[in-house]
């Protein structure tokens, strides 16, 4: 497999670096993170500009066209700064329920709105006590004078707080099936996670909505979309990782003990060697991932290749994060060093749609399902 992008890729993501570079460095961020919003109205507004809400739409709706591996440089350079804007709640989750379920009414009614970054989107689905399960909703939809009401509680809503428009999970009486809610119709508590992006919970009381995609038919949509979303956390991991790993190198060059810069202590190299080695097998794994969701293959080889690459990753960002850390010393943890919150995220990552134990359990199954036995 060729892991080097193209021309365009890295002209792309080359651009989008220069931007985060230039107008949202780690100080510009902390400042988004305190406002009251959390998130900034002018950087979405130079995201669009740029074409980056556009990016994974086809041309129909006034997008580019791109897949999962055009995103990874994006995603990569939104890892490297830390992007608390909610644009994997929007391009990565929201807007591809649209794309996968919606008709061509509601694709002409939504996507465009995205892609000209007027309609930011979330995916309310995770419940109390379904962790990584995505078949385990209990909200209900009925219908009610030919129109569907919802009524439930969705927990840890990306992007929620800020969103225009909600894709929600709920069970008919034909099974799993989504719906589209206007966010002023739902109650949204709004809080900030550990990786300081603004979620929240959102509360629907016989909440008005509208059917996207067939009614029951909702699961293999929310598992496809669920692994394009982990094939781009899995690229922006590979940038914070790449961020990690190149600003302890820089830590270990200029502090000194004895006399001399402790990069010089061959322990250090070493576990400095362990970290790169780290990074760039997320970079191969994020790469094999964002292929498989690209090719809309068998859905049983997507989510193989997405559940392998979620748990290699998953274990390379504890370690990378965590080595930064330490090899930090006690500074490593102030609010003021970027690489603290480099760890918040990538611990976040870890986690994110499935862990690693969560993975490594749905491998195996697929592997015994296919037959091919683990080798």
């Amino acid at each position: 497999m060729n892991f080097d992008y193209n021309e365009e890729q890295r002209l792309l993501a080359d651009s989008v670096r220069r931007f985060f570079a230039k107008d949202y460095s780690f100080e510009a961020r902390r400042k988004i993170v305190a406002s009251e919003e959390g998130w900034s109205p002018s950087v979405w507004a130079t995201l669009t500009e740029m074409g980056l809400t556009g990016l994974p739409f086809s041309p129909d709706y006034g997008g580019y066209g791109g897949g999962a591996v055009d995103l990874m440089g994006v995603m990569e350079a939104a890892g490297d700064a830390l992007l608390v804007e909610p644009y994997l709640a929007t391009v990565g989750l929201g807007a591809q329920c649209v794309v996968r379920a919606g008709s061509e009414a509601q694709k002409q009614a939504i996507l465009p709105a995205v892609v000209e970054g007027k309609l930011k989107m979330a995916f309310a689905h995770t419940e109390k006590g379904a962790r990584y399960n995505l078949a385990k909703v209990e909200a209900q939809a009925k219908k009610s004078g030919g129109a569907w009401e919802i009524t439930g509680e969705k927990l840890v809503v990306l992007g929620a707080p800020m969103a225009d428009l909600l894709v929600v999970s709920a069970r008919t009486d034909k099974g799993l099936s989504m719906f589209l809610v206007q966010k002023n119709a739902v109650q949204v508590k709004a809080y900030v996670t550990l990786d300081e992006r603004r979620t929240g919970d959102v509360v629907l009381t016989a909440t008005p909505g509208e059917l996207l995609g067939a009614e029951g038919g909702a699961l293999p949509v929310i598992e496809e979309v669920i692994d394009y979303a982990i094939a781009l956390i899995c690229a922006e991991a590979v940038g914070a990782m790449k961020f990690a790993c190149d600003t302890t190198l820089a830590y270990l060059k200029t502090r000194q003990q004895f006399g001399v810069p402790i990069g010089a202590f061959q322990a250090l190299q070493h576990r400095m060697v362990d970290m790169y080695v780290s990074y760039e097998q997320a970079k191969s794994m994020a790469c094999l991932a964002a292929s498989k969701v690209d090719a809309q293959g068998d859905a049983k080889d997507r989510a193989r290749s997405v559940s392998a690459a979620k748990i290699k990753i998953a274990d390379n960002c504890r370690h990378v994060s965590q080595e930064a850390i330490q090899l930090h010393g006690g500074m490593g943890m102030t609010e003021e060093l970027k690489v603290s919150h480099t760890f918040r995220r990538l611990t976040m990552i870890a986690q994110q749609f499935g862990d690693a134990e969560h993975h490594l359990a749905r491998f195996a199954e697929l592997e015994r399902s296919s037959g091919a036995g683990l080798s």
